[in-house]
C-alpha cells in the first residue's frame, strides 16, 4: 500500500505470520492497563486544574485572568518552536527498538532528542525574553512583559518536561507520567499560586505558580527516568539525525499549526472583543476539554502500540477499533452531562458571570467527538503509522478552517462564534484523517459493536434532558444529572450487549475479579464477533 510521501527509514522486521488472538489480547491488556493508569492521572490533573482556575477566578478579575491566558498562549506557540516536535520522536523510535531488543539504540535516540531539545528551546527562550516588550505592545498590555520574561526562562524546562512525558510513553511506564504531570506538578502549582496570590502578586503570582510547578515536576521526572532498567544494556548507538528530523520536524510544523489553532480563538476574541471575553471563553474551552480525558488516557500507549505493529495491518486495525470503541464508549455519557449541565457547572464551579460560555461548551463537545473518533485517540494513529506529513497537512487544514470560521463568526456571535468555528474546523479535519487512514491502510473504526455504544447513549441523553427540564435547583441538577445519565447508559448498555467477551478478558487484567464476574454474567458468548 502506498504511503504518503517519504517517511523516515528505520530497520524493521515484518511479521511473516498472522497476528494471533493471544498477541492481540496482550496488546489490548497493555492498552487497558496503561490507559487506566493515565486515566486516573488525567482525572487528578483535571481536578487540580479546576481548583487552580477556581482559585484564580475568585482572587483576580476576568481581565487579569484573560491576560494570563494571552501570556500562556504566546508560551504555547513559542514552545512548539522550542521543542521542534523532536520529543515526539522518542515514543515513535524507542518502542520499535525495545521491541527488537536494542536498548542501546533506544537509549541513544533518547539522549539525542534531549540534547536537541535543550539547544532549540534555549535559543527560542532567549528570543522571547528579548522581545517581551514588543509582544506586550502588540496586545497593548504593558503588564504582559514581565510575565512573558518569566515564561521565556521556563521554555527550556517545558521542552525537557515534554521529552520526559514522551520517554515514559516510549517505555510504557505511564505511571511515572501520572506521578510527575498529574500529581506533583499540579499540586505544587496550586499551593504556589494560592500563596503568591494571597501575597498580592496578581498576574505575576499566577505565572509564578505555573513556573514553580514546572520546576518541581521536572526534578522528580528526571530522577524517575534515570532509574529505568528498560533503557539499560547494550552499546549506545545513535539514530541518524536525519531520520529523527524527518519524523519530528513535520510534527513540529503540525504542532505550530495546531497550537496556533488552539490559541487563535483567544487572539480573535481578544481582537474583536474585550479581555473579559477572553477569560470567559477560556473557561468554557477548559470545561469542554474535559471530554478528552478518555482519549488522552489511551493516546500515550496507543501510539507506541501502533508503531511497533505498523507493518501488521490486522493488528493495527484491531487496536484502532478497540481504542476508538473504548474511548468513545466512556466519553459519550460525559458528553451528555457536559452539554446538558454546562450552565449549571459553570455557575457553581466558577461564578455566574461565566455561564455566558455555556454555548461554547456545547459546540466544542460536538467537535471533539467527531474529530477524535475519526482520527484515533489524540490523533495518534497517523503518528504511530509514521505518516507525520499527513499530520502536518491535516493540522494545516484545521488552522485555515478555524481562522476562517472564527473571523467570520466572532464579530456576529461573540464567543459562541469562536466555539462553533473551532467545532466546524475539528469536524473537517477529523473527516480528512478518517479518509486518509482508509485510503492508505484500508482500515476504519466503524463496527457493529461501536454502533451499539452509540445506541446505548441515546436514552441516556433523553433521561438527562428530562432532569434539566424538570429540576429547577442548580445544586440538585449538578448532583442528579450525572447519576441519571450514567445509570441509564449502563442499563441501556446491558440491554444492547455493549460489553464483549474480549472486553472481559482485558478487564481481568485491570479490575478486581468480583467486578469482572458480575460483568461476565451480563455478557452472552454469542456476542463475540
Amino acid at each position: 500500500m502506498t504511503n504518503a510521501g517519504s517517511e523516515p527509514s528505520i530497520e524493521t522486521r515484518e511479521d511473516t505470520t498472522d497476528t494471533s488472538v493471544q498477541s492481540s489480547t496482550v496488546a489490548e491488556e497493555t492498552m487497558a492497563q496503561q490507559g487506566s493508569v493515565t486515566f486516573a492521572g488525567e482525572l487528578i490533573k483535571k481536578g487540580f486544574g479546576f481548583l487552580v482556575v477556581a482559585v484564580i477566578t475568585r482572587l483576580v478579575s476576568p481581565g487579569v485572568y484573560g491576560l494570563f491566558v494571552l501570556a500562556t498562549a504566546v508560551l504555547h506557540l513559542t514552545q512548539v518552536f522550542a521543542s521542534a516536535g523532536l520529543h515526539r520522536a522518542i515514543d515513535y523510535f524507542v518502542p520499535q527498538y525495545l521491541d527488537r531488543g536494542e536498548p542501546g539504540k533506544a537509549r541513544g535516540v533518547t539522549v539525542q532528542v534531549f540534547a536537541l531539545l535543550l539547544a532549540t528551546s534555549t535559543a527560542t527562550g532567549i528570543a522571547v525574553y528579548l522581545s517581551a516588550d514588543a509582544l506586550a505592545g502588540l496586545f497593548d498590555e504593558p503588564g504582559l512583559a514581565a510575565a512573558l520574561r518569566l515564561l521565556a526562562v521556563a521554555l527550556p524546562m517545558l521542552a525537557v518536561f515534554n521529552g520526559l512525558m514522551a520517554s515514559y510513553g516510549g517505555i510504557k511506564r505511564l505511571k511515572y507520567r501520572v506521578y510527575v504531570r498529574d500529581l506533583t506538578r499540579p499540586t505544587v502549582r496550586l499551593v504556589a499560586t494560592l500563596g503568591l496570590l494571597l501575597a498580592g502578586f496578581g498576574l505575576l503570582g499566577v505565572v509564578g505558580g505555573y513556573v514553580i510547578g514546572l520546576v518541581v515536576g521536572i526534578s522528580l521526572g528526571v530522577v524517575l527516568l534515570l532509574r529505568q532498567d528498560a533503557l539499560r544494556g547494550g552499546t549506545v548507538s545513535f539514530t541518524p539525525t536525519g531520520d529523527v528530523l524527518r519524523y519530528g520536524v513535520p510534527l513540529a510544523l503540525a504542532g505550530v499549526i495546531y497550537v496556533v489553532m488552539g490559541q487563535v480563538d483567544y487572539f480573535v476574541v481578544g481582537y474583536f472583543l474585550a479581555s473579559d471575553d477572553v477569560g470567559i471563553y477560556r473557561i468554557g474551552y477548559m470545561l469542554a476539554a474535559n471530554l478528552l480525558v478518555f482519549f488522552s488516557s489511551l493516546a500515550p500507549v496507543f501510539k507506541p502500540l501502533i508503531a511497533e505493529a505498523r507493518h501488521d495491518r490486522a493488528a493495527v486495525s484491531e487496536r484502532y477499533r478497540t481504542a476508538t470503541r473504548w474511548a468513545l464508549g466512556l466519553s459519550l455519557p460525559f458528553a451528555a452531562i457536559l452539554v446538558l449541565g454546562a450552565e449549571t457547572y459553570l455557575a457553581l464551579v466558577f461564578t455566574p458571570q461565566y455561564t455566558a460560555a455555556s454555548g461554547v461548551v456545547v459546540a466544542l463537545v460536538a467537535g471533539y467527538l467527531v474529530s477524535v473518533t475519526a482520527g484515533g485517540p489524540d490523533g495518534a494513529l497517523l503518528q504511530g503509522l509514521g505518516h507525520s506529513r499527513l499530520v502536518f497537512v491535516n493540522t494545516g487544514l484545521l488552522l485555515v478552517a478555524n481562522v476562517a470560521f472564527s473571523v467570520a463568526l466572532v464579530p456576529r456571535y461573540g464567543i459562541l462564534g469562536a466555539g462553533v468555528g473551532t467545532a466546524l474546523a475539528l469536524t473537517l479535519s477529523g473527516v480528512a484523517a478518517l479518509a486518509e487512514v482508509y485510503y492508505f491502510r484500508g482500515i476504519h473504526p466503524f463496527t457493529v459493536d461501536l454502533g451499539r455504544v452509540v445506541l446505548a447513549w441515546l436514552p441516556a441523553v433523553a433521561a438527562g434532558w428530562a432532569v434539566v427540564a424538570v429540576v429547577e435547583t442548580a445544586a440538585v441538577v449538578a448532583v442528579v444529572l450525572p447519576v441519571v445519565v450514567l445509570a441509564t447508559y449502563v442499563l441501556a448498555g446491558q440491554t444492547l450487549d455493549v460489553l464483549t467477551p474480549r472486553d472481559l478478558e482485558v478487564a481481568e487484567a485491570v479490575m478486581p475479579a468480583s467486578v469482572v464476574d458480575r460483568l461476565r454474567g451480563q455478557v452472552e458468548p454469542a456476542t463475540d464477533d
